[in-house]
């Protein structure tokens, strides 16, 4: 789905990704990522915020938390990550990303509490539950510090991914409020919920779920009750050109994730400002029964879209023709990944060592994939900064495996 955009806005990006691989600079199962665009992204994205005095923090799980992307964003201006789970926050942290906001959409484990905040110290920590919030403020207090806790909101009709449900009664959020701030360690800090927004399939635009009013709702039960000044994070397919949206909603914070690499699913459908910054990258394995069989690990493509025909671009010298595509068979989510199976039948024709690039949403950190940065694109002198693995440590895959 986003091969089409990635050859078309990128295609240097593409031809460096095929070249470093044919070198041996990049191996196959790779998230590629070209740190130029991102960091292009990360500053428009930025700049755009600060203008609507959104606070914003960056994703970095679509990308495997690589530390090459967190310096990109910080680079262009977003100093701050949103952790989906304590292992980003972590993978930020040690490359100089200090954690803006912790436990949403994973909480933290208890027996973390103490690391979180005396280690990570959160500029803000989502709970879904009084057990979490008494969690978060005991490790704070211990600590020495008061945490700012945002409590996640919920309320019939409202949309949550399935495995996603939790929260506090939207209708309750007075009086949550006050039980945080009456626990020592602790102070309510605003609302949050998950997705605020999201791409509509038939309209192929981004519109606002029922969340987003509910925690219009709260905000304003809260200014009655004289809390104006609240925090309200409104996550779920930002990119720039629905900032202002978010705003004028009541929004104060954004967290930008597949828009920094500009693959949300209006990034398929329209030429947003941010450009496509990533790509998958394999390599033809062996033959048999009419395919050409090419190397897996990293075939997850989030489902933001019904099932569609997978092409990517096979070569053996770096192209961005489309001559070079080919339909792709990747195995059901219920099968492991161990190869994609390429259409060996029409007018491309794999041969075994031959590069293959897929363009599609990811999520890096579900897979067992390498993640691979690459600088110097826009000057045309493309280099591999990095190599890591999924937790964002650096592997040099697999010459330095053994080291």
């Amino acid at each position: 789905m986003f091969l089409d955009v990635l050859i078309r806005r990128n295609p240097g990006f593409v031809e460096a990704a095929m070249a470093l691989h044919q070198q041996g600079a990049i191996p196959p199962n790779s998230y590629v990522l070209d740190l130029d665009a991102v960091e292009r992204n990360a500053r428009h994205f930025s700049t755009e915020a600060n203008k609507l005095g959104l606070k914003t923090f960056a994703m970095t799980k679509q990308v495997g938390r690589h530390s090459g992307f967190c310096q990109a964003a910080m680079r262009g201006g977003i100093e701050k990550s949103v952790a989906v789970d304590l292992d980003c926050a972590v993978a930020c942290h040690r490359v100089g990303m200090k954690t803006g906001h912790l436990g949403h959409l994973v909480q933290v484990p208890g027996g973390n509490a103490n690391f979180a905040a005396s280690q990570l110290q959160p500029d803000f920590w989502t709970v879904f539950s009084d057990d979490k919030m008494r969690e978060a403020a005991n490790a704070a207090h211990k600590a020495g510090r008061v945490q700012n806790l945002l409590a996640r909101i919920q309320t019939e009709g409202d949309t949550f991914y399935r495995g996603h449900e939790g929260g506090f009664a939207a209708e309750d959020i007075r009086a949550v409020a006050d039980k945080f701030d009456a626990q020592d360690g602790a102070g309510f800090a605003g609302i949050t919920t998950f997705p605020a927004l999201l791409f509509d399939q038939e309209t192929r635009k981004v519109i606002p779920t029922p969340n987003l009013q509910t925690l219009a709702r709260a905000r304003e039960a809260l200014a009655a009750a004289g809390r104006s000044e609240i925090e309200v994070n409104a996550p779920g397919t930002n990119s720039s050109v629905v900032l202002s949206a978010l705003a004028e909603a009541g929004a104060t914070q954004c967290e930008p994730g597949n828009a920094l690499h500009g693959t949300t699913p209006l990034h398929a459908v329209e030429d947003l400002p941010e450009d496509p910054a990533v790509l998958y990258l394999s390599e033809v394995s062996h033959h048999h029964g009419g395919n050409a069989f090419c190397f897996g690990g990293g075939l997850y493509v989030d489902p933001v879209f019904p099932k569609y025909d997978v092409h990517a671009l096979i070569a053996s010298e770096p192209t961005s023709s489309r001559k070079a595509l080919a339909s792709v068979e990747i195995p059901d989510y219920s099968a492991i990944d161990y190869y994609g199976m390429i259409d060996a039948t029409g007018p491309v024709q794999p041969k075994t060592g031959d590069t293959v690039v897929f363009g599609f949403r990811g999520q890096a950190f579900v897979t067992r994939a390498n993640i691979v940065g690459v600088s110097g694109v826009a000057s045309g002198t493309p280099a591999v900064t990095t190599i890591e693995n999924i937790f964002g440590e650096v592997t040099g895959w697999p010459e330095k495996a053994l080291s």
